[in-house]
């Protein structure tokens, strides 16, 4: 049964949790009316603040995420929760452990918990997580908080997604190798240095102190990554993490660095949608057998590989041309 967009909307606007989780429901299942729903969301986007946290499993990614809603709250936010949780291998639903370490904030109507598997989608985001950003954006959350898979290396995707990037890190875990290895110190807006009560603290603070010493230079008035200690078990340092980006974002805003991000992002989801368009076309093009056939003329050696890829985009273009004549 085809859903009322439009009613589903109107109701996400005023906070109706059903309707929300329907909105991303559509969006999760690739529905045919994803077009109609991101289409009557459009005017109502862009007021969110997006936060992508990130880390290594066993940092405390998902308790962090609880304390900041706290904090968001008090200060009278409405806050929406991405948590892209791993993939079953039987149902390939999420495993919803996000979901029951955030129990505590599961009957406040003003907080939106979503949990969302990423289908082995690498990256650490589920392919879904742009357009249901949307959804908690148009519903009226001023913040959105994305809690990725902790997956390692390939976790830099969130940076395409957030608006401020947190990474997560705890003494004793080797993370600043890690980081180092992952990349992450490129993605890094506000990094948080969790379970600081721990022993080990001050090294892991030193390391991560040193090796973004060693990134890239920067020019007076750019922004350096601050280093925050917490202990989110405890919301130890909860409030200075908050203040830290509510800072990143001033500072985005002023010189039109926010404006620019988003901008980032939306080419990439445009392009994401247009390439994933282009990949059905070329599975239809006869039955699939055009691509075939190239193959098999690549592997005799009576076409290269770029000339073979030319005549697959002619085909696609030609096909398309033929639908809208």
């Amino acid at each position: 049964m085809a859903a009322d967009v439009p009613t589903l909307v109107e109701q996400a606007r005023e906070g109706r949790p059903r309707a929300v989780a329907r909105l991303i429901s559509l969006v999760e299942g690739a529905s045919p009316q994803l077009r109609e729903v991101m289409a009557a969301l459009a005017p109502l986007c862009g007021n969110a603040y997006v936060v992508g946290l990130t880390g290594s499993p066993g940092v405390g990614k998902s308790t962090s995420t609880s304390a900041l809603v706290g904090a968001y709250r008090r200060a009278g936010k409405r806050v929406g929760i991405l948590a892209v949780d791993p993939s079953s291998p039987f149902s390939g639903g999420a495993l919803l452990g996000d979901r029951v370490r955030m129990g505590e904030h599961a009957s406040d109507p003003g907080v939106y918990i979503r949990s969302m598997a990423t289908r082995g989608h690498l990256g650490g985001l589920a392919w879904a997580a742009p357009q249901a950003i949307r959804v908690l954006d148009a519903a009226g959350c001023d913040v959105v908080l994305v809690e990725t898979v902790g997956v390692g290396q390939s976790e830099v995707e969130i940076a395409a997604q957030a608006d401020t990037s947190v990474v997560l890190l705890a003494p004793g875990m080797g993370d600043g190798i890690q980081a180092a290895k992952a990349g992450i110190l490129e993605i890094g807006d506000v990094y948080v240095v969790n379970k600081a009560d721990r022993d080990g603290a001050d090294a892991t603070v030193r390391e991560l102190n040193h090796m973004l010493g060693l990134g890239e230079a920067r020019s007076p008035g750019d922004w350096r990554p601050p280093i925050v200690r917490t202990v989110a078990a405890r919301g130890e340092g909860v409030d200075e993490v908050v203040e830290a980006l509510e800072k990143h974002r001033a500072w985005m805003e002023e010189r039109g660095v926010l404006a620019e991000r988003r901008s980032r992002r939306a080419a990439h989801e445009i392009e994401t949608i247009a390439v994933t368009a282009l990949r059905e076309r070329m599975g239809e093009l006869r039955g699939g057998q055009r691509l075939d056939a190239l193959a098999e003329r690549v592997v005799g050696g009576s076409l290269d590989p770029y000339a073979a890829a030319d005549e697959l985009v002619a085909g696609v273009a030609g096909a398309a041309e033929g639908g809208q004549g």
